[in-house]
């Protein structure tokens, strides 16, 4: 008995779980902060091809 007692005060006390979930969610928001940066930048570039399109097409 006092081992069990002993064996689930362990897993009450242990926090080594701890810093890999912390991890995983600074992953996460470095992840999606890329995600919706990446998003504006294509819509950025792609705006600027078509204005350079747009400017040799009507230049001709």
């Amino acid at each position: 008995m006092k081992n069990l007692k002993q064996i689930v005060n362990n897993l009450i006390v242990d926090e080594s779980g701890q810093d890999l979930i912390e991890y995983a969610l600074v992953a996460a928001l470095v992840g999606l902060g890329a995600l919706v940066s990446m998003r504006s930048l294509a819509n950025t570039i792609s705006n600027a091809f078509n204005t350079v399109g747009n400017n040799l097409t009507s230049g001709i």
